[in-house]
C-alpha cells in the first residue's frame, strides 16, 4: 500500500499477477511462467496509468487520441502534413481523419491544401488549440510527476533505462 505521500514501501509479493502465475504453475507445471511476472505487470500497469492520464485529458475536454494529435502538432513547432501527423501519432490515416474532423469542429485546428501537393492537407493549431494543449500538457506533466513520485528515489531513472533498452528491440529508431 502507498504511504501518506503515495510511495510504495514494503509492498508484498502477492498481487493479481502472482495469483495468475501460481494458477498456471499448478495447471501447467511443464511451462516456465516467469515472464508473466514482468509482461503481465507491465500490461496491467499500462492500463492503470492510461486511466490516470485520461482523467487529465478529460478535464480539458479531450480524449487520449485528441491530446496525442494536439501535442504532436505543438511539439513539432510547425504545421504538419496530415500524413506526417498520422505517422507521428501511430494511428491509421482514417483514424487520424476522424480525430482531425472532431478537433477542427471544436475550433482547435485547421486544415488547408498543401502548397506542394494539391491532394494533401496541412494541419495547424488554432490559437484556441494551442491554449488548450498548453494547459493540458502542463497538467499532464504534473500528473506524470505525481505518478512517478510513487516510486522510491532512483527507481524511476533505473526503470526508464531498462524500458528504453527493451523498447529499442521492439521499435524502429526515431
Amino acid at each position: 500500500m502507498p504511504d501518506g505521500e503515495g510511495r510504495f514501501h514494503g509492498v508484498g509479493d502477492r498481487d493479481r499477477v502472482a495469483e495468475i502465475q501460481e494458477q498456471w504453475r499448478r495447471e501447467r507445471p511443464d511451462l516456465d511462467v516467469t515472464p508473466l511476472g514482468v509482461v503481465g505487470r507491465l500490461h496491467r500497469l499500462a492500463a492503470a496509468l492510461t486511466r490516470e492520464l485520461e482523467v487529465v485529458f478529460a478535464a480539458h475536454g479531450l480524449g487520449e487520441g485528441d491530446f496525442d494529435v494536439l501535442a504532436t502538432l505543438r511539439r513539432s513547432g510547425t504545421d504538419l502534413p496530415a500524413g506526417e501527423l498520422a505517422a507521428a501519432t501511430m494511428v491509421t490515416t482514417g483514424g487520424t481523419t476522424k480525430r482531425l474532423d472532431r478537433l477542427e469542429r471544436a475550433g482547435l485546428l485547421t486544415r488547408r491544401v498543401s502548397e506542394t501537393d494539391g491532394r494533401g492537407r496541412v494541419v495547424a493549431l488554432t490559437p484556441a488549440g494551442r491554449e488548450v494543449v498548453d494547459a493540458a500538457f502542463t497538467d499532464h506533466v504534473a500528473n506524470e510527476h505525481r505518478l512517478l513520485a510513487q516510486l522510491d528515489d532512483g527507481d524511476a531513472a533505473a526503470l526508464e533505462g531498462i524500458l528504453r533498452r527493451w523498447l529499442a528491440h521492439h521499435e524502429d529508431p526515431a
